[in-house]
């Protein structure tokens, strides 16, 4: 029986994830469960993504990812389960899977399903058992003539600059953005750099945080080779008044330095 783990917009307050847990031993006794969080802010897509896309590729091959955010089954009333790099996820038709996989799942189905008051728990997590206990995923369902598309935000690169956005606040405040660390290599060519946000400029890209002084801005690239601003010590969101979308600069000098 292969790994489920659980991410939803559930909260820690109310009985919605127990009753999840509840249906999953029901379904399955012996089934392993592992939660991501379920402190995903209600019904915040881009977020979902964010975690997801941030982990997944942490957990052996063939886990599934039962996701439960905003699950309603988006504007068409439709559930999906996918599979893309070795990992299969179950999820309401919001978009979630379009941002994840660039809209590009190796495998996609429709789960037959009919309109519920809690389709996470009844719809998303039959499924999910199913595909972990060995199950295929065309089992579950019809390709769909049709999902729900959005799109991620695209880097802008130039000879000498690049653009991007915050993605994400973290827990600490800090601003996590999509400017990857191989764009920067890509678009740089070795050459030194200078981010810009806000009214703020940082002059170096450091191994971490508590490479500047408390108060301090400073900008790394996280484990996920993503780059990301934030304050030793402080809130980066509250005290530069960045938040999710806020655009962010990274300038390089006309003429190489080598």
């Amino acid at each position: 029986m292969g790994l489920l783990t659980f991410l939803s917009d559930f909260g820690y307050r109310d009985h919605y994830v127990a009753a999840v847990k509840a249906r999953i031993l029901h379904l399955a006794p012996t089934q392993p469960v592992l939660d991501i969080t379920h402190g995903i802010e209600p019904f915040n897509i881009a977020h979902a993504v964010h975690v997801l896309n941030a982990v997944f590729r942490d957990f052996p091959a063939g886990t599934v990812h039962l996701v439960g955010v905003n699950d309603l089954g988006g504007p068409r009333g439709a559930w999906h389960a996918a599979l893309f790099e070795g990992h299969y996820f179950v999820a309401a038709d919001n978009g979630i899977l379009a941002l994840l996989t660039d809209g590009q799942p190796e495998e996609l189905v429709r789960l037959a399903a009919t309109p519920t008051s809690s389709p996470t728990r009844d719809v998303l997590t039959p499924a999910a058992v199913y595909l972990a206990g060995g199950g295929a995923l065309t089992d579950l369902g019809p390709p769909p003539t049709e999902y729900y598309q959005l799109m991620n935000r695209q880097l802008r690169l130039q000879d000498h600059r690049i653009t991007g956005h915050v993605v994400h606040v973290d827990h600490y405040g800090n601003l996590i953005t999509n400017i990857t660390r191989a764009s920067v290599e890509a678009v740089g060519h070795g050459r030194p750099c200078t981010i810009h946000f806000a009214r703020e400029t940082v002059r170096d890209v450091v191994p971490h945080f508590q490479a500047a002084d408390p108060g301090d801005a400073v900008c790394i690239f996280n484990s996920q080779n993503m780059l990301c601003i934030g304050v030793n010590q402080g809130n980066a969101s509250e005290l530069l008044g960045l938040h999710f979308d806020s655009q962010v600069d990274v300038r390089f000098p006309a003429e190489s330095q080598a």
